[in-house]
C-alpha cells in the first residue's frame, strides 16, 4: 500500500502543479497547446501500449460500436476540457478552475440521480446544497456565473458517467479518444503550419517544453494513479484527491496573485464544507460495510469519477 500511496500523491502533485506547467507557454493560444497535447499524447500512448503489446486490445475495444460512440464522446469532452483548463490557467483564472474540480463530486452525485437514479443519503443532499449555494454565491459576488467552474466540473463528471459504463482500462480508452480526436487535430496542425502560424515553428524556450512535453505530462500522471488505484483503497483515493485542486487554489492565490476578496473567499468556503460533508459520510459508510456486495449506494460515481482528473487536467 506503501507504494500506492506514493503514486497517488505524485499524481496529484504534478496535477496541482500543472498551473505552472502551461504557464510556461502563456503566449501560445490554448488552441494550439490543446493541438499539441493531443499530438503527443497521442504519441506516448502509442508508444506505452506498443512496448506492452496491448494494441489488440485497444482496436478489439473499438470494434465494438457502443464503446466507440461512447469515446467519441468521452473525446469531445477530454479536448474542450482541456482546452477550457488551459484557457483559464493561461488567462488569471486558476481560482475558478480550480473551484470546478472542487465541485465535480458534486456534480457528479447529482448526474448519479438524474441519469442513474441513485437515491442519496441526506448527507450527501447536504453537500450537493452547500455546493449549489456556493455557485450562487460567488455568481452574485463577481456579478457573473462561473462558467469555467461549471464547465470544468460538468465535462468531467459526464466523463466520469461514460467511465462507468465503459469496462476497460483508462489507458485503453484514452488510446481510442486520442485516437478520435487525431484527424482533426492533424488538419488543424497542418493547416497552422502550412499558414507558417505553428506554435512548435515560433516557439521559444520554455515554449518548447510546453508543447513537447505535453504529451508525458498528460500520460505520466494518469499511470501513476492507475497503480495507485490497484494498491489503495478508493476511500483513501477520494481524500487525496482533493490536494490537487488545494494546489491549484494555493499556486492562484500565493504564486499568481489572483484576487480573494471576503465575497469570494465564502463562495469557497461552502464548497470545501460541502466536500467536507460529503466526505466524512463516505467514509462513515464505506468503514462501516453497509453495502458489502460494491460501493456504497449514491457514491460509485462521487469517488471512482474522481479518478478520471489524470486524463482531464
Amino acid at each position: 500500500m506503501r507504494r500506492g500511496l506514493v503514486l497517488i500523491v505524485s499524481a496529484q502533485i504534478m496535477w496541482g502543479l500543472s498551473p505552472a506547467f502551461w504557464r510556461l507557454g502563456s503566449d501560445i493560444a490554448a488552441l494550439d497547446i490543446l493541438g499539441h497535447r493531443a499530438l503527443w499524447a497521442f504519441v506516448t500512448v502509442f508508444v506505452i501500449h506498443a512496448i506492452r503489446g496491448s494494441l489488440h486490445a485497444v482496436r478489439t475495444a473499438a470494434r465494438e460500436p457502443r464503446t466507440l460512440l461512447l469515446e467519441v464522446f468521452a473525446g469531445v469532452l477530454i479536448g474542450s476540457n482541456w482546452l477550457v483548463w488551459v484557457w483559464a490557467v493561461t488567462n488569471d483564472r486558476v481560482l475558478e478552475g480550480s473551484l470546478g474540480y472542487y465541485i465535480t463530486p458534486l456534480v457528479s452525485v447529482v448526474l448519479g440521480v438524474m441519469v442513474v437514479g441513485e437515491r442519496l443519503r441526506r448527507a450527501q443532499w447536504v453537500a450537493v446544497a452547500l455546493g449549489v449555494a456556493s455557485v450562487t454565491w460567488l455568481t452574485v459576488d463577481m456579478g457573473r456565473l462561473p462558467w469555467v467552474s461549471l464547465f470544468l466540473a460538468a465535462t468531467f463528471g459526464i466523463y466520469g458517467l461514460i467511465k462507468k459504463t465503459v469496462d476497460r482500462p483508462p489507458l485503453d480508452m484514452l488510446a481510442i479518444e486520442l485516437t478520435v480526436m487525431l484527424p482533426l487535430v492533424l488538419v488543424f496542425l497542418g493547416t497552422r503550419l502550412s499558414g507558417g502560424n505553428d506554435a512548435l515553428v515560433s516557439a521559444e524556450g520554455s515554449e518548447y517544453v510546453v508543447l513537447l512535453g505535453s504529451g508525458l505530462f498528460t500520460v505520466v500522471p494518469l499511470l501513476c494513479f492507475a497503480g495507485a488505484v490497484q494498491r489503495v483503497p478508493l476511500s483513501v483515493i477520494g481524500v487525496i484527491q482533493y490536494l490537487s485542486p488545494s494546489t491549484n487554489f494555493v499556486l492562484g492565490v500565493v504564486a499568481y496573485d489572483e484576487p480573494l476578496g471576503g465575497g469570494r473567499l465564502v463562495g469557497f468556503v461552502l464548497v470545501w464544507l460541502g466536500l467536507a460533508v460529503f466526505t466524512v459520510d463516505g467514509l462513515r459508510v464505506t468503514r462501516s460495510g453497509a453495502h458489502p456486495g460494491g460501493p456504497p449506494r449514491g457514491q460509485w460515481i462521487g469517488w471512482r469519477s474522481l479518478g478520471q482528473r489524470g486524463q482531464l487536467g
